[in-house]
């Protein structure tokens, strides 16, 4: 009785702040609040990740989150040798695989959120790496690192938080190496289709993510402005490219025939998931794009 009357507090207080978060439109939390209230509630079985997956070889989330973070690492060219900045980890699901299939060097992570670094911290002292990966507290808009200290920077599904991403853009010139490479896997808003509704369901197909994702304004721009930034920074060998379809209908086509991943998550959580998966993919998602950019810092 007495655990279940102590317990009981905590599930409901979690509970409130997901109400408030999915259905007041005027809540915006700020992005330790969004991951606090997250926590470990993954939809994958295996990790703790929160990434959307690339699919276009996946069986299921697991194998599509591990998936979205090879690409990254392929793009970046992460090997032997190689020390790598990974920004805004998690819970250090793409470090352990790094160190398994790519073998850096060293992996340095930063992360904002207190919660995640301790979680990714025990999970990395108990695979018994932690004398290669080093997971710390810290922005990556003002990073802890040393100029020219690094050969990557890598930054899957997180980049769209930092306020502001062209101050990431600055710190990771800053950070690497002459000859490294950034690489982010990111979110924005696509081009501005012709016709009122289609142009309005775009919109609120953004807005929706925004809001409740905590994505600053500075932050909302498509393609080209991405790759303008960061050629004005210096950067060369920019690509900058659309991967939507490899992420968000085969996401929701899997979660529309696996409900039981839905399962995974929070009860409030899992109503707005369903509610979602009740409509068309091209309609839920029509805002968004999704990228994968890579850019060198001259040698």
């Amino acid at each position: 009785m007495t655990t279940s009357t102590q317990a009981s507090p905590g599930r409901l207080t979690t509970a409130l702040g997901y109400l408030n978060w999915v259905v007041n439109p005027f809540q915006r939390l700020g992005v330790v609040g969004v991951y606090d209230l997250l926590s470990t509630g993954s939809p994958t079985e295996q990790g703790l990740y929160l990434n959307l997956g690339y699919w276009p070889d996946a069986t299921n989330l697991d194998s599509a989150c591990d998936a979205l973070a090879m690409l990254v690492a392929d793009r970046a060219g992460m090997g032997p040798g190689d020390r790598v900045l990974d920004v805004g980890y998690g819970f250090g699901d793409q470090d352990l695989l790094w160190a398994r299939e790519s073998g850096p060097e060293h992996i340095i992570g930063l992360n904002v959120t207190a919660s995640q670094v301790t979680v990714a911290r025990q999970r990395i002292e108990k695979a018994g790496l932690a004398d290669r990966i080093d997971l710390r507290q810290g922005s990556a808009t003002q990073m802890p690192i040393p100029d020219a200290s690094v050969d990557k920077v890598v930054a899957v599904e997180c980049a769209f938080h930092f306020d502001t991403r062209e101050a990431f853009f600055r710190e990771a010139w800053r950070v690497l190496r002459p000859g490294g490479r950034l690489v982010t896997a990111d979110i924005l808003p696509m081009p501005r289709v012709s016709g009122g509704w289609a142009r309005l369901r775009q919109r609120l197909s953004w807005w929706m993510v925004a809001s409740k994702f905590a994505i600053p304004e500075a932050n909302a721009y498509t393609r080209p402005t991405y790759h303008s930034l960061l050629a004005l920074r210096g950067f060369e060998e920019i690509r900058v490219e659309s991967i939507r379809d490899q992420v968000y209908a085969p996401l929701h086509a899997y979660l529309q025939q696996h409900p039981q991943t839905v399962r995974r998550l929070h009860p409030v959580a899992r109503l707005a998931a369903r509610f979602a998966l009740r409509f068309d993919a091209r309609g839920v998602y029509s805002g968004l794009d999704y990228v994968l950019a890579s850019a060198t810092k001259p040698g």
